[in-house]
């Protein structure tokens, strides 16, 4: 689970990307949090490597990782674990994280320079404002968003990032058969995204309801804990129509 989940209120309207021209999005609080020395020394080292400065005009994801293949954008990687594990299991697809919690920017950027994973980039960014300005439209194979923050009180629900104009942003990014692939361990959440992602007329969902775990997301260890003591999760897994 993330420890640092992306948070965003989005108010707008029109095209996806006329909803986030202006500052509609109310975003996180950027926390340092406390980093470890080896965190600290890894980042200090890969960070100038493999991190992928914010801009506000489009980039090209072949240059970014040196190659014409897949790419997949992960939304609030937390530790960067489960980032680190898929990256390693699919070397032929390119993985962009996003995360905004420093220690955890520091913990992926460890875990790529020990495992001497090539297909990582990260960003630390507001995760709306990189797929607004940044990513070209119709150029992912897949957006994964795991454990976002579900801001359990019902006040606080329009702060949930997975909302009907987030939604079509990130439908608006996906190539062809693209994928949304979202995950959450808090039902109330999960029924939301259900109804909210089922109501995107550019996605289709791939199962009758939910979905069963890809075999590509590994539990993590919060994940076993939970599921040990009864708590259920969730997957949703939506595809961009041709």
């Amino acid at each position: 689970m993330s420890d640092t989940p992306e948070r965003v209120e989005i108010i707008g309207q029109d095209s996806p990307e006329h909803r986030f021209s202006s500052r509609s999005i109310r975003s996180f609080v950027l926390r340092q949090g406390r980093m470890s020395g080896a965190q600290q020394r890894f980042m200090d080292d890969m960070l100038p490597r493999i991190g992928v400065p914010y801009q506000t005009a489009p980039i090209d994801l072949d240059v970014v990782f040196g190659r014409k293949s897949p790419k997949i954008l992960e939304i609030g990687f937390g530790m960067g674990e489960t980032t680190a594990k898929i990256a390693a299991a699919a070397p032929g697809t390119d993985f962009l994280g996003i995360e905004v919690h420093t220690p955890g920017v520091g913990a992926l950027c460890k875990l790529v320079s020990e495992q001497a994973l090539g297909n990582v980039r990260i960003m630390q960014h507001d995760a709306v404002e990189v797929l607004r300005d940044m990513i070209p439209d119709g150029t992912l194979a897949g957006v994964h968003v795991f454990f976002p923050d579900p801001w359990r009180k019902a006040r606080h629900h329009k702060r949930r990032i997975i909302q009907p104009d987030f939604v079509a942003l990130v439908a608006s990014k996906l190539a062809p058969g693209g994928y949304l692939h979202c995950a959450t361990d808090w039902e109330n959440y999960a029924h939301w995204m259900l109804e909210v992602i089922a109501a995107e007329p550019a996605l289709e969902n791939t199962a009758d309801g939910f979905a069963p775990r890809p075999d590509y997301r590994p539990l993590t260890k919060f994940e076993n804990r939970g599921l040990r003591l009864g708590h259920g999760v969730w997957d949703l897994v939506f595809r961009r129509r041709g």
